[in-house]
């Protein structure tokens, strides 16, 4: 997911259908068990057919990899979220180099993902440069060629939050996409089961004023691998809606809009002159018409359950019906262990590395019928979807409950 997280500045019939999902009531009340259980005993909510409907349900997505307990965007944070459970994998928040390779990086800037800073012969390539209208002082990945960045290795991106990270600095290279799809494939024949993953593209409205389109670069390499049809095990994603629209031109992969604040505006938006927010996005109209293009929406967990002055939750919105509704799926961003990342309800004193009761804010949020979700620990979003989804199975029967959000 992007950088419009806020937390780091701190279906219709036919979708029931085939989930065996949840129907959110008016006041949040979630009637039926949200997912099938198996003969093994595990549970599943995907439907026949494969494609992304064939996904457990609530789907538990490593974002940006195992990133609370590795750098993010390496193969040793990507590894460790599968090892963990993780149903998909966010390998790649894409961006480019000079000469128009994709690598993952959380931004185009890199200094606060890598060592860059501790290259001389690099220090001249610090600029100050407007991203997305935001004035960014670092290094970009657009004024290194991919030699020049693979000599770089990944830091810890907020140690302030996950000291225990800073261990592994300087272990994993910045890895390509290409990389990312091989990869894909390996640990598919290796783990026997098929591996999912989840890229963003990221600021292509501004690598398209650069002369780096992104997104025929990703179609390209989807192209190559075999891997851009209806059913790949491949979303992908983006903040821009106009970005997603051309990938469904280019490509039949499933495609997922990511929502920011209700006052945002995304970045092509702005650039068109499109006067519209996201809060326009997110009415019965908008989510129709992202429908018409896409399968799924990435909306901040705000949009879910928004918070009040004091960063406690209030009362669910209607996203989650209306999404539902349009036939949309809903995969919300980020939920993380530590407690300046958490709902105010939800922490455990102040430390900003200390864990809160993530497992209540998990239920939560789970409660409201959302899809899958993305953290950034995977083992814990995975043993909270086995106690929401125990909440429900009496001797392998649906039973009805009435599941509200922790407000008090």
């Amino acid at each position: 997911m992007g950088t419009q997280e806020s937390d780091e500045q701190t279906g219709g019939t036919g979708r029931r259908a085939l989930l065996g999902a949840a129907v959110l009531g008016a006041g949040g009340a979630v009637l039926g068990l949200p997912g099938t259980a198996r003969a093994d005993g595990s549970r599943h909510g995907g439907g026949r057919g494969g494609g992304v409907r064939s996904l457990p349900v609530p789907t538990v997505i490593g974002h940006r990899g195992a990133s609370g307990y590795r750098p993010e965007h390496t193969f040793g944070a990507y590894e460790l979220a599968l090892d963990m459970g993780a149903d998909i994998v966010e390998a790649g928040d894409l961006v480019p180099t000079k000469d128009g390779h994709l690598v993952c990086r959380h931004e185009p800037e890199i200094g606060g993902t890598t060592d860059v800073a501790d290259h001389p012969e690099f220090a001249d390539r610090r600029r100050t440069k407007s991203l997305d209208g935001v004035s960014v002082t670092g290094w970009f990945t657009e004024d290194f060629t991919l030699a020049e960045l693979k000599t770089l290795r990944a830091t810890e991106r907020i140690p302030a939050n996950r000291p225990h990270n800073t261990l592994y600095d300087g272990r994993w290279e910045i890895p390509t996409f290409e990389e990312v799809l091989r990869w894909q494939n390996e640990q598919t024949r290796k783990r026997g089961k098929q591996v999912w993953i989840y890229p963003e593209l990221k600021h292509p409205t501004y690598f398209r004023g650069l002369g780096l389109g992104t997104e025929e670069r990703l179609a390209r390499l989807l192209r190559k691998y075999g891997k851009d049809r209806k059913n790949s095990p491949v979303i992908i994603q983006s903040f821009e809606p106009t970005s997603i629209q051309r990938m469904n031109r280019l490509v039949r992969n499933p495609l997922a809009v990511l929502l920011s604040g209700a006052k945002s505006r995304p970045w092509d938006f702005v650039e068109n002159g499109d006067p519209r927010t996201t809060a326009d996005l997110i009415t019965p109209k908008g989510l129709k018409e992202i429908a018409s293009y896409a399968q799924g929406i990435g909306p901040t967990l705000d949009l879910i359950i928004p918070k009040d002055s004091a960063g406690r939750l209030t009362e669910p919105t209607t996203l989650v019906r209306d999404a539902h509704r349009a036939g949309l799926i809903l995969h919300p961003y980020t939920m993380r262990n530590e407690n300046p990342f958490l709902p105010a309800d939800f922490r455990n004193g102040g430390d900003p590395d200390a864990y809160g009761d993530v497992f209540g804010a998990f239920r939560t949020y789970f409660a409201t019928g959302i899809d899958g979700v993305f953290t950034d620990h995977p083992d814990t979003g995975v043993l909270a979807r086995e106690d929401f989804l125990d909440d429900w199975l009496v001797d392998g029967s649906r039973q009805q409950l009435s599941v509200r959000p922790r407000l008090e």
